[in-house]
């Protein structure tokens, strides 16, 4: 091998070390007037976020920084909170007012099932959580959660309607029932209610509950968005008060501590949030500047959104 090859040898594995080695961007734009409130993590540092205007997705690298639409949603949709499930390699997304919720193809974008999970009028699907059998959706505005069944070869099952029991079925004032997590198992789900900001632990199969009990601090009441969780370990996201919350969980899922809270001068209203490795991704929804339709006019023309990365506490 020649001199010149080998030198060329080492600057492309110096330059690959380097590029290696250099730190995650601590945030990453999105398309200007996106308007985002979901984030979902895939493999190899990937994240999607949603937009509440269009529905479009937007994927990206959290190693990078760079992105692009990754899907043009078709008119009428919308995208709320979003998971990817990664065997089967699809992103599922909750559809908002639209009572729908939308499953797209990570290798190519494409449309994988439109479902209708309720013809309700009055219906916000807010937030989903996969497991190895079943997609579960929490309604904002219905005491119920949706289950959607994940069969052999990942065949998608028709949508269930699951009413709590308990606790989590008394209605409290806007917003409602909002981010959805479940255990590693798929046994038991964790849902948050945001007026009353309280953490339920919910039977997947009958939909009885019962309040977390949660001391070492106060999650602020309106400002529970998206949760996390990770093992025992359950994040909170405070959307109004710029906060994640990092909450440790009692063996028996009833009980937990607030030990840390997160906060940056780079959040702006974060909605929601994923991990990847030993960092957490948070995308800012800006409500402060308006709501989007149909609850608001939306943040004004021109406004800039982004991801926030931050290292676990």
């Amino acid at each position: 091998m020649s001199y010149l090859r080998k030198l060329a040898l080492i600057v492309s594995a110096v330059a690959l070390t380097v590029a290696a080695a250099a730190p995650f961007p601590a945030t990453i734009p999105l398309p200007v007037d996106f308007q985002p409130e979901g984030i979902a993590t895939g493999p190899q540092s990937t994240f999607y976020a949603g937009s509440l205007r269009s529905g479009d997705i937007f994927r990206g690298s959290l190693r990078t920084g760079e992105g692009a639409i990754f899907v043009d949603a078709p008119p009428g949709r919308t995208a709320v909170g979003m998971k990817v499930e990664r065997a089967a390699q699809r992103l599922w997304v909750a559809g908002g007012a639209t009572g729908h919720a939308y499953v797209y193809s990570t290798r190519d974008g494409s449309t994988v099932a439109d479902l209708v999970l309720t013809s309700a009028p009055s219906s916000l699907i807010n937030d989903v959580v996969v497991t190895n059998d079943a997609a579960y959706f929490t309604d904002t505005f219905s005491p119920v959660f949706y289950k959607v069944p994940i069969g052999p070869g990942g065949r998608i099952g028709a949508p269930q309607t699951i009413p709590y029991s308990g606790p989590a079925a008394v209605m409290g004032d806007f917003p409602n029932w909002n981010g959805i997590d479940a255990t590693r198992d798929g046994k038991h789900l964790i849902v948050g209610h945001s007026s009353r900001a309280t953490m339920y632990l919910v039977d997947p199969r009958t939909g009885a509950s019962r309040a977390i009990t949660i001391t070492g601090g106060t999650i602020t009441p309106g400002t529970p968005d998206g949760i996390l969780l990770d093992g025992k370990t359950l994040w909170v996201v405070e959307n109004f008060a710029n906060r994640l919350v990092k909450v440790e969980l009692g063996a028996g899922l009833t009980s937990g501590e607030i030990v840390a809270a997160v906060t940056s001068s780079l959040f702006r209203v974060p909605t929601t949030v994923a991990e990847d490795g030993h960092r957490l991704a948070l995308v800012n929804g800006r409500f402060d500047l308006g709501f989007p339709p149909p609850f608001g006019p939306g943040a004004p023309a021109g406004t800039d959104f982004d991801v926030v990365q931050v290292d676990k506490p």
